[in-house]
């Protein structure tokens, strides 16, 4: 098998932390070439990672690089005024999330990549933990077979905590950080609820994305608790839903789980914190159907970091071995249910 070409646009504390790390130590790709206008950190990270090329910008690694894929790890902030040129370039890219600021930005994105016919996968990672793979095939299973039940309920938990967990320092340097043009705030919004909505799209947008991603099915949201805890939604099929958003506060830990509830049964998720290295989450089943004893299980998962398994899964869809675990056209479902939780929220 022929290793893909990787481009990095950007490498700063998430592009070498979440991403490039992890691309550098995968058999099937190389990276090739980091666009980044912070010079003297590119060739830093040029030089840790074993990167030929170094550009100031992506339009001149558009320019003079022959690439299989890109890995745009940028702020949301920055995605519409870089992503168009990389689809324009028909080149298949991953961008972390969210797809975009608003709504709007991301139906553009959404739809030229469609036009385009070009792949543009958005860096949901938890979708690509050993166990959230797990969960979703089994609930997959219990709903086609009915053996537990009706699935009833879903409740996703994630409070603030150590998200680094050890992860350690990214390669810096003195330069400041470069000027570039941000997508601007959506017009419907006053100036408040502008930065709500910012906030909530940054911290909570995974969760927003998981929830669908469990239900296996769209969603809205029903109501919005005053005290900003507390996300209600219900599924086209009728599945209550909750997202609850910081319940609670620890300095130490990372707690974020995912309770999927059927009638006569239970998966939940415990997810470890986003940069912990090589740790899957935690997979408890409950089976209780009155045909057989109860019985409790935890599976033992691949020992593999969901960053890690989430290139592996980059790369599959770039050779069109699988599909992505989340595109552009999905990832706009996340943004128009931020924008009517916080319109709600607001209200």
């Amino acid at each position: 098998m022929d290793k893909l070409r990787i481009g990095f646009v950007g490498v700063g504390f998430m592009g070498q932390k979440a991403h490039l790390a992890n691309y550098a130590v995968l058999d099937d790709c190389e990276v090739v070439a980091i666009a980044e206008p912070r010079r003297q950190l590119a060739e830093k990270v040029a030089r840790r990672y074993g990167v030929e090329k170094v550009y100031k910008n992506h339009l001149e690694l558009l320019e003079d690089c022959q690439l299989d894929a890109i890995v745009a790890a940028q702020p949301y902030r920055h995605h519409i005024k870089i992503v168009p040129d990389i689809i324009n370039a028909g080149i298949p890219l991953l961008t972390e999330k969210p797809l975009a600021l608003s709504v709007e930005a991301g139906e553009y994105l959404a739809k030229l990549a469609d036009e385009k016919g070009v792949l543009h996968m958005v860096g949901y990672h938890k979708r690509s933990d050993p166990a959230m793979e797990y969960a979703k095939k089994l609930v997959d299973e219990w709903k086609a077979s009915g053996e537990y039940g009706r699935l009833r309920y879903i409740r996703i938990t994630m409070p603030p905590g150590d998200w680094v967990s050890g992860a350690g320092n990214a390669i810096t340097s003195d330069e400041p950080y470069p000027k570039i043009e941000l997508e601007h705030d959506a017009a419907y919004f006053d100036e408040e609820t502008a930065k709500a909505y910012d906030i909530f799209v940054n911290y909570y947008i995974h969760q927003v994305n998981a929830l669908r991603f469990m239900l296996g099915e769209p969603y809205k949201v029903t109501h919005a608790d005053k005290s900003g805890v507390l996300l209600v939604a219900e599924s086209d099929s009728g599945v209550s839903g909750i997202i609850e958003m910081a319940p609670y506060e620890n300095t130490i830990d990372w707690q974020e789980s995912v309770l999927v509830c059927f009638e006569k049964g239970f998966i939940k998720v415990e997810l470890p914190p986003p940069l912990a290295c090589q740790q899957p989450g935690r997979v408890t089943v409950m089976m209780d159907n009155g045909k057989c004893e109860p019985v409790t299980v935890q599976p033992t998962l691949p020992r593999i970091h969901a960053m890690k398994k989430q290139a592996m899964n980059f790369l599959a869809a770039v050779r069109k071995e699988r599909p992505a675990p989340c595109e552009a056209r999905e990832a706009v479902e996340d943004l128009k249910v931020a924008r009517d939780y916080i319109l709600m929220w607001k209200k």
